[in-house]
């Protein structure tokens, strides 16, 4: 990435007055925040406020950022953190969603056109496992959940994550190991659920005879 544009640069532009630098900045990393806050809490509305009110902070108090302690995208992580938990203590329960698309910049786009020749259940089945996967991951706790966004669905490193998480980085893996645990256990219930409700709607017989079959 050109010096000149990242992150870190053009905060300092917005900070000195550059509404253009500020903008920049909001399109390289508001995707990232709203898809952090997406996936902790499962609702749309609230990770669109996350993300409203972690750029306010940064362009109403900018100092707030020590450019020598981690990256600006670690320190708003952070910052969005703090905002996605304290919103969360006050919803009794969480909103299924469905994520927008999310390019490799963040960058939030509109969904693409399937391709017409793809297998219609082949699709299915892989919306069905993300959806599952979803659900797993908002059932965890918020400290084992904010763990595995951060490292497995974010990708970052351990000593971003853990930056962002305000905790040592041996902690932060102890989370995430937890956590990769208590998904992978959430997970397999999920299907041995499935398997068993599948098999519970199959006749005795084991096969479904049509009446124009029966009768043909």
């Amino acid at each position: 990435m050109n010096q000149d544009r990242t992150p870190e640069a053009l905060l300092r532009l917005a900070a000195a007055g550059d509404e253009e630098a500020f903008r920049a900045l909001y399109r390289q990393l508001s995707g990232f925040i709203y898809r952090f806050a997406l996936h902790m809490s499962g609702n749309e509305g609230l990770a669109e406020e996350v993300t409203q009110e972690t750029f306010l902070m940064l362009i109403r108090d900018p100092g707030r950022y020590e450019p020598g302690r981690a990256t600006l995208k670690s320190f708003l992580y952070g910052v969005a953190r703090n905002h996605t938990l304290r919103a969360l203590e006050k919803e009794s329960r969480f909103i299924p969603f469905a994520e927008p698309g999310v390019d490799e910049a963040g960058k939030l786009h509109a969904p693409e056109i399937c391709d017409p020749s793809a297998d219609a259940n082949e699709d299915l089945l892989r919306r069905e496992q993300i959806a599952r996967v979803r659900r797993a991951v908002l059932a965890l706790p918020p400290v084992y959940r904010e763990a595995v966004v951060l490292c497995d669905l974010q990708e970052l490193s351990y000593d971003e994550a853990a930056h962002s998480l305000a905790c040592a980085p041996g902690t932060l893996r102890s989370r995430l190991h937890r956590g990769r645990e208590m998904l992978a256990a959430r997970l397999r219930a999920t299907e041995h659920h499935k398997a068993g409700a599948a098999a519970a709607a199959v006749p005795l017989g084991g096969a479904i005879c049509h009446p124009r079959e029966e009768f043909s």
